[in-house]
């Protein structure tokens, strides 16, 4: 089969990777679109030591699997747990210790003709939902993960910071909650976005100091935690959903003085995530800059890398 592999932070298209083997319990899946989202990129640049197909956010078609599932349009979430650790038995799958994840840890991902996944890991896509909207079902789940560690009311003051793809989708599902909400950013076109689903938007100097009780730090860079942590108020939530290339250096003592709560977020559930597509409550068309063939797959990641490009989607199958 074709697909994208990397190795020694080298991207190359190949045509000699074997249709990979469902093990029991796994479900072999077409791909039909796949997403290039930042941590790709990350693990292009050497965030971390992969080896293999990259990839992970996803929709496609069960080409063998349960009689069930056979044929449909699945999701699927990207951990594949053991089943048996400390994690798994207290019903943390996404910590697993032993888990394998798509396109960044000892598994094959998405940018292929085909990939593996447990049965347990697929979601059915609703026959209203485009494939390019479903394409995006995993990273609306890790924005609404947030709403699982921290409690959002209409009350609250937040504080989105960061104005890419994740940041954006974060903002857009925070927003359904009826909070008092900020988002910040560098680029005006891409604020704009949120401006018309009636979300407020400024630039870093819009942020007043100790206003606000939870801050979202989606940029992974130094800067971007500076404008969150200064805009948080005493015993305060400061959330991160990217990570970061380097080294972060920052005030310990304030963070201690200040009460402040640190919370590290990433993968989140998927069936509400579907249903906000399903309802279409959430609109991520409008992040798609650009659309490539797995054939050209190269070119595609060279356009993802471009700066304020969003969204870059590859078409697979049809």
């Amino acid at each position: 089969m074709k697909a994208l592999w990397l190795e020694n932070q080298t991207l190359q298209l190949r045509d000699d990777l074997p249709v990979p083997e469902p093990k029991s319990g796994e479900a072999l899946i077409e791909v039909l679109r796949a997403g290039i989202c930042n941590t790709d990129l990350e693990l292009l640049r050497g965030y971390y030591p992969y080896c293999g197909v990259p990839g992970h956010e996803f929709v496609g078609r069960v080409a063998q699997g349960p009689p069930e599932w056979t044929g449909k349009r699945v999701v699927g979430e990207i951990n594949a747990a053991c089943g048996h650790c400390r994690f798994c038995q207290s019903g943390q799958p996404t910590h697993c210790e032993n888990r394998t994840v798509l396109g960044i840890v000892n598994r094959n991902g998405a940018f292929a003709e085909y990939l593996t996944l447990p049965v347990q890991n697929l979601h059915a896509i609703p026959e209203n939902v485009s494939i390019e909207a479903a394409t995006f079902t995993e990273p609306i789940a890790a924005a609404l993960e947030i709403q699982q560690q921290v409690a959002v009311g209409d009350r609250s003051k937040v504080l989105v910071v960061g104005d890419g793809k994740l940041g954006l989708l974060v903002a857009q599902t925070l927003a359904l909650r009826g909070c008092d909400l900020l988002a910040v950013g560098r680029h005006r076109e891409k604020l704009a976005l949120l401006e018309k689903r009636g979300i407020q938007t400024g630039f870093a100097d819009a942020v007043v100091d100790r206003a606000f009780d939870l801050a979202v730090e989606c940029t992974g860079n130094p800067e971007g935690f500076s404008i969150a942590r200064r805009g948080l108020r005493p015993r305060g939530t400061l959330v991160l959903k990217s990570t970061y290339a380097g080294n972060l250096s920052l005030d310990v003592s304030s963070l201690v003085v200040d009460e402040i709560t640190l919370i590290g977020s990433r993968c989140g559930p998927f069936p509400p995530a579907i249903e906000l597509l399903a309802n279409d409550r959430i609109d991520v068309l409008s992040l798609v800059c650009d659309r490539f063939s797995l054939n050209n797959g190269l070119a595609a990641f060279d356009r993802a890398r471009e700066r304020g490009v969003l969204k870059v989607l590859l078409t697979v199958s049809d």
